[in-house]
C-alpha cells in the first residue's frame, strides 16, 4: 500500500448525526453545538500531528453472555470501545489495539500488527484444543490477507457463536486497485465479497466451520461532496448458537 500524500483538514467535512452529538456531549460534558464543533477540531487537530486516524454495538454482548471479551484491532483512539463501556459493556472485558498508546479504561496492546513479532500466526483453536475460550496474547508472519486473517483466526474463541466483523474498500472483482480517498492515494489488493467469504470459509477455517457474511457497498464520501467509496462489510461466525460470546472487530483500512 503506498500513501503518497496527505490532505489539510477540511472543516467542512465536520458533519454529526444527532445520535453521535448527544453521545460527545454527554461524554464530554460540552452542551453548546457550537463549542462541542470547536473542542472536536481541536482535538482532530493535535490528532492529526501524530497518527492518522482510521462499531457494532456491543452492549448486548456485556449483558447476556458469559465472560465475553471485545477485541478491536485498528482501534485508533478507540471511538468504538469507549462507546461500547460508555454503553455498559464491562471495561475489565475490553482489549484495543493500534500503533500508539492510548488511555481509557480498557486493556490496550500497543503495536503494529502487521508486524510478525506483535501478531503471529496461530491455528484456529476447537473445543477440543481449547479449555478456557481466551485469546492468547502473547501471540500478539508474511502478512499478506489471508495470512493477516489466519493471525485473527488464531485469536477466536472456539465457542460457538464466537465472531470476527471488519469493513474496508472493496471491489466487485478481486485484485488491485488504485483508490484516492480525499487526496490520499493508494494501490492496494482487495477482496471482493465471493473472495473474501471463499477466504475465510475453507482456506483460513475448515469449510463448514464458520459463517461469512459479506456485503460490498458504495458509499457516501461525507458532507458537500459526491465522492462514493467502495467498501466491504463482513462478518465470518463460529457455528452453532445464538449468542455472540466473543468479538473480534478489525479497523477501517
Amino acid at each position: 500500500m503506498a500513501q503518497r500524500t496527505f490532505p489539510p483538514l477540511d472543516e467542512s467535512l465536520y458533519d454529526l448525526r444527532p445520535q453521535d452529538a448527544a453521545f460527545y456531549k454527554k461524554l464530554t460534558g460540552v452542551g453548546d453545538d457550537a463549542a462541542l464543533k470547536q473542542h472536536i477540531l481541536d482535538v482532530q487537530a493535535k490528532a492529526y500531528k501524530t497518527q492518522t486516524v482510521g462499531a457494532t454495538c456491543l452492549s448486548r454482548l456485556g449483558r447476556e453472555c458469559k465472560n465475553p471479551i471485545v477485541f478491536d484491532i485498528g482501534c485508533c483512539f478507540g471511538n468504538d470501545i469507549r462507546e461500547v463501556v460508555f454503553d455498559g459493556f464491562p471495561a475489565a472485558r475490553v482489549i484495543g489495539t493500534d500503533l500508539h498508546q492510548e488511555t481509557f479504561p480498557a486493556h490496550f496492546a500497543g503495536g503494529d500488527t502487521f508486524n510478525p513479532k506483535i501478531l503471529g500466526v496461530a491455528p484456529p483453536a476447537s473445543m477440543q484444543t481449547a479449555g478456557v475460550p481466551t485469546p492468547d496474547l502473547s501471540n500478539l508472519t508474511s502478512i499478506s490477507a489471508a495470512a493477516y486473517a489466519r493471525a485473527l483466526a488464531g485469536l477466536l474463541s472456539a465457542e460457538p457463536g464466537s465472531v470476527i466483523v471488519g469493513a474496508h474498500t472493496g471491489a466487485q472483482e478481486n485484485g488491485v486497485v488504485n483508490q484516492v480517498y480525499r487526496g490520499v492515494e493508494i494501490d492496494m489488493f482487495t477482496h471482493s465479497a465471493e473472495s473474501l467469504a471463499a477466504m475465510w470459509d475453507g482456506e483460513v477455517f475448515e469449510r463448514g466451520t464458520v459463517k461469512v457474511d459479506a456485503q460490498f457497498k458504495e458509499i457516501s464520501g461525507g458532507v458537500g461532496g459526491d465522492e462514493r467509496f467502495p467498501m466491504l462489510f463482513w462478518s465470518v461466525t463460529r457455528l452453532s448458537i445464538f449468542l455472540l460470546c466473543h468479538f473480534v472487530a478489525i479497523g477501517r483500512v
